[in-house]
């Protein structure tokens, strides 16, 4: 966020005395951060203008906090928009398709094992093979959309997949390898999808709705720890610890 503030609000309200700063100043900083289709992030710095200003106001700073009334002023944001995802039964055929996938095998390979390990692109994208430990994946907190340690216990289906990724792989530290020694490129899996007849049928991030709906429907497991294992983590710290070590 304070990148947000050093583009949208510093080059137009960083000079101006706290107090003199008047709603229709603040007003037209989110006008323009609307203006690039960003309602959520205007949204958000709305809020933070506000708490900073409302700090001014009880160290005396300044008299009144103008972003207080703006947020009716602001555009809604958008309708999420779900993504894409196969049902249960769409399952058997589609896997048959990747399985015959003719082109880059480490792209077929790596959108497996994201199926498999319920995981998001980017944690795939950025996989190293330093962070797999004998049968479990450790994918550090920096790496992970809630800013926390993520463990997945690797089935045997996950481990066969990785052996022939690092067969693939080389001296690469990237368990999915793109091109020069780079992690795979955004859009690979996604358009690999394209080209499997799945456009518009299939994400790759719907693959976590996918999973989520077989596994709750079994009930075979507890809701919790699929959540666990879809890295949707509790706010409480200690019961978070204490879910991890129960759990794995």
């Amino acid at each position: 966020m304070f990148r947000t503030f050093e583009r949208d609000v510093f080059p137009v309200l960083g000079q101006r005395p706290i107090n003199d700063i008047e709603p229709s100043e603040v007003l037209k900083v989110l006008r323009a951060v609307e203006e690039r289709g960003a309602q959520d992030i205007a949204k958000r710095l709305r809020q933070k203008i506000s708490a900073i200003f409302r700090f001014a106001v009880a160290t005396d700073r300044a008299k009144a906090d103008p972003a207080a009334n703006l947020k009716g002023a602001l555009k809604p944001p958008p309708k999420t928009r779900h993504m894409a995802a196969l049902r249960a039964a769409d399952m058997p055929d589609f896997l048959q398709r990747l399985r015959a996938f003719d082109g880059e095998a480490r792209t077929g390979l790596a959108l497996e094992l994201l199926i498999h390990t319920m995981t998001r692109t980017n944690e795939v994208r950025y996989g190293r093979w330093d962070e797999i430990d004998g049968d479990l994946w450790r994918i550090p907190a920096a790496r992970m959309k809630a800013g926390r340690d993520h463990i997945i216990p690797l089935s045997r289906q996950a481990k066969a997949i990785l052996e022939r990724l690092r067969a693939l792989a080389g001296a690469s530290p990237w368990i999915a390898e793109g091109t020069r020694g780079r992690p795979m490129s955004e859009n690979t899996m996604l358009f690999a999808l394209y080209r499997m007849g799945y456009h518009s049928r299939a994400t790759t991030h719907g693959f976590r709705s996918t999973a989520s709906t077989i596994l709750n429907e079994s009930r075979l497991w507890r809701a919790d720890a699929i959540e666990r294992q879809l890295a949707h983590v509790p706010g409480d710290s200690v019961r978070s610890a204490y879910n991890a070590a129960l759990y794995l």
